[in-house]
């Protein structure tokens, strides 16, 4: 799997995919959408589309394809090498979500669940698709969240596509257990060969699973957090493991502009629009207070 336009920009998201196989355009296909990565504090979240013709699903089975967390690295790329050979009948495409992206995201003033997120590049990828003339008439997908919630929304994206939401689909469909396959790949090269843009001294790549759970991950994490500016954007901040170990290691940093002693609680809604004793001038910000600059009143 080329992903060098990954390795040139890691920092948000990357979108990548195998030619559409003709027949793909001529006839009714069949589409399974996975994950992987959702759960580490390291590394991108890469979603996942496999597809092909319905008339050709018992070639796709044939291949032996499985749930991706039941196989070993070998037999996942052996097995990703097969369906690429098989690229006249069999098609994919993935998006790798960066860590920073992914708690960027979450953080955010505006909040972007996990949940939200997998669900909007899910919906993207089937919409790639079918953008790119492939003919889907069958999608499965493995559940995030509730799967009649999740099913309900796809349907109404999709109305004339038949749509499957399950947990475990990626062992139940094999249409699903290539996306896993695709998906997997593709993180576990992500992040074999990911480039840090921060210059980190003694960096140590032995990160063990990824999982906040891991000991090797936590310990890489506690010799990685940087006092003042915190993880390399391989890490995904918004984890708690993350935060812990930022509340333990880091320093404290308040900000300027923050002066807690002047700050009120929220008033009445009709506060806003009448004057009350409570109401105090409002100073102009400290850029124009330190240049001395006031509003023009008359000209």
């Amino acid at each position: 799997m080329d992903l060098r336009e990954l390795e040139r920009d890691n920092t948000g998201r990357c979108r990548l995919n195998s030619p559409v196989p003709s027949v793909c355009r001529r006839e009714p296909c069949v589409l399974g959408v996975d994950e992987a990565g959702r759960g580490p504090v390291l590394g991108p979240m890469v979603y996942a589309i496999c597809y092909c013709p319905l008339s050709r699903l018992a070639d796709l089975e044939a291949l032996k394809v499985a749930d991706s967390k039941t196989l070993s690295e070998s037999e996942r790329d052996r097995l990703f090498a097969k369906m690429e050979e098989d690229g006249d009948f069999v098609g994919w495409a993935l998006d790798v979500l960066s860590p920073n992206l992914i708690s960027t995201s979450m953080l955010g003033r505006i909040k972007y669940n996990l949940n939200s997120l997998s669900h909007d590049t899910a919906t993207g990828l089937v919409q790639f698709a079918l953008d790119q003339g492939v003919k889907v008439a069958q999608v499965f997908v493995d559940t995030v969240g509730l799967p009649e919630t999740y099913q309900e929304r796809l349907q109404q994206c999709f109305p004339s596509i038949e749509v499957t939401v399950k947990a475990k689909a990626d062992a139940l469909y094999p249409v699903v257990s290539a996306a896993s396959i695709c998906a997997k790949v593709a993180r576990d090269q992500a992040v074999k060969n990911w480039k840090f843009v921060e210059k980190l001294k003694d960096l140590d790549t032995d990160y063990g699973s990824g999982y906040p759970n891991d000991p090797k991950t936590k310990a890489w994490l506690r010799k990685h957090v940087e006092p003042i500016f915190g993880f390399p954007q391989f890490v995904r901040f918004s984890w708690r493991t993350a935060q812990s170990i930022l509340e333990k290691e880091a320093e404290d940093i308040m900000w300027e502009d923050l002066s807690t002693g002047d700050q009120e609680g929220p008033g009445r809604i009709t506060s806003y629009f009448r004057e009350s004793p409570r109401n105090r001038p409002r100073l102009p910000h400290r850029y124009f207070q330190e240049r001395g600059l006031e509003s023009a009143t008359t000209l």
